[in-house]
């Protein structure tokens, strides 16, 4: 079967500990769509409590155990929840991807008094003021926990910079330590440097943090059994740090844990490579350059040349190492990376990414189930967000089950409409697909003989006429303006 990943929370989920028992209520759906893994929300304690989406990262030990920052679930459920949901989706053949991020943490528990220096903040290379000292937050005892699990305690080492210094600015101050005064080598100097994204941000050279976060990999492992693991913020670290990271944690497991990382540099293709390349093809990246076409597309219409639509992109490039993505809880309306793919295309982008041979596609969760939320905008003001799930998603990930199988043969001669088929593989039957940015066409595309005098129909229901295929293999398969028609035999 085709794998498929599915996202399983957007930034605005429901809390209360309701998202584990949905995604378990929905598991024998999900089985039934052809979802063979499922991408959960960070599952430990966040310095938000109960509130934390999880990327604010404060007891990696407590997956909703322990009474910390106000309660004992996180905002998803408690570890019994969890495990219980990983074990039914397990019992119906979907593997479990966990979010993992260790470039920072947040909430310590008591401050300490170090030295630092001010950096620029846009060129972090760039040391604004004499070195002096200040108090932050950078120790972490976890009283709740306790040293259940790990005695490691974090302090002030730990850590290459802070954003909270008591009675200072908000700002950059970073850590003097015995690493030196430059950050952790990256790929890229955006920023001069952009090892320091938010909260206490880790210091992966420090050989004590880096033994503790190789032995929670495990730990984490022998709790719920993970499949793969999606990495987060990964053009922040070092591509050593996760090269040795994964490496220890599949030696130490015993199994050929799948790697995701999120580089999010959309049109900088090369970065994506590289940074590949430095980590030795141990994870694959989610193909920042391809959704931000769709979101290009989507706005440009008939203006956008559909042909360019894997230009630049890992999908094109690399196809064994990319994750295709139509949208995620970063580029939804209201969040920083905001990157929104209009409604009208999103299943165009999901016949793109679902039953073409290239790239892992990942669903994300309110395109398949809907969602709804209200948040503050940028302009400050309450906003009411409405995604409705994607016009005939359901049966995209169908036809991507049971027909997005064998050769592929693309028609890409039109910049307004593109269409490819699959001829099947023998166990499975094909389909045949078409786009259009546009009017509405007839694009004739060859089936292959043995579908001689086959008949087909529009799985998607967009026509009611059939497709029926010549004595050559050949047939003339319609699309509406604007549209996506997935053309599948009777």
């Amino acid at each position: 079967m085709n794998p498929t990943l599915l996202q399983s929370f957007h930034w605005y989920s429901e809390g209360n500990g309701s998202l584990y028992n949905h995604i378990k209520a929905s598991s024998e759906w999900l089985r039934e769509l052809g979802i063979s893994a499922v991408w959960f929300p960070p599952a430990y304690k966040g310095a938000g409590g109960g509130y934390s989406v999880g990327y604010d990262p404060y007891d990696l030990f407590d997956l909703g155990e322990f009474d910390q920052k106000g309660t004992i679930p996180t905002k998803y459920g408690t570890k019994e929840q969890y495990l219980d949901v990983i074990q039914t989706l397990r019992q119906k053949g979907i593997q479990t991807v966990v979010d993992i991020v260790l470039n920072h943490k947040a909430g310590g528990d008591e401050k300490e008094t170090f030295q630092v220096k001010k950096v620029d903040e846009h060129d972090r290379n760039e040391v604004v003021s004499d070195v002096f000292e200040i108090e932050s937050y950078t120790k972490f005892t976890f009283p709740g926990r306790g040293k259940h699990y790990s005695d490691f305690e974090w302090n002030f080492t730990c850590f290459s910079a802070v954003d909270f210094a008591e009675g200072e600015e908000k700002g950059i101050y970073k850590i003097i330590n015995d690493y030196g005064d430059d950050w952790e080598e990256l790929i890229s100097d955006e920023k001069g440097n952009y090892a320091y994204l938010m909260y206490n941000d880790i210091d992966h050279r420090n050989p004590s943090v880096r033994e503790e976060l190789n032995y929670w990999g495990k730990w984490y492992h022998e709790q719920v059994g993970f499949d793969g693991v999606r990495l987060d913020a990964v053009k922040h670290q070092s591509p050593e740090f996760y090269k040795e990271w994964l490496q220890l944690l599949r030696a130490n497991t015993g199994t050929n844990i799948f790697a995701v990382g999120e580089y999010w540099a959309p049109g900088h293709l090369h970065l994506l490579q590289k940074y590949i390349e430095e980590t030795e093809g141990t994870m694959s990246l989610f193909d920042a350059s391809l959704q931000q076409n769709f979101h290009f597309a989507s706005k440009q219409g008939a203006a956008y040349d559909l042909r360019k639509i894997f230009d630049q992109t890992l999908t094109g490039a690399d196809p064994e190492h990319s994750v295709t993505v139509v949208a995620n809880h970063d580029t939804q309306p209201l969040q920083q990376l905001e990157s929104v793919v209009e409604p009208w295309f999103k299943p165009i982008a999901y016949a793109l990414i679902l039953l073409r041979e290239s790239g892992y596609p990942c669903i994300f969760y309110p395109d398949l189930f809907g969602a709804s939320y209200r948040d503050k905008g940028k302009d400050g003001n309450d906003h009411e967000i409405i995604m409705d799930k994607v016009d005939g998603i359901e049966q995209l990930l169908k036809a991507r089950k049971e027909n997005a199988y064998g050769v592929q043969r693309d028609y890409f001669e039109d910049a307004n409409c593109l269409g490819w088929i699959r001829e099947g593989d023998g166990t499975n039957k094909g389909c045949a697909v078409v786009i259009s940015n546009k009017d509405s066409y007839e694009k004739p595309m060859e089936m292959g003989r043995p579908y001689s005098g086959q008949t087909f129909y529009d799985l998607l229901g967009r026509f009611e006429e059939k497709v029926t295929i010549d004595e050559n293999g050949w047939g003339n398969f319609p699309v509406p303006a604007g549209n996506v028609s997935v053309w599948i035999p009777e």
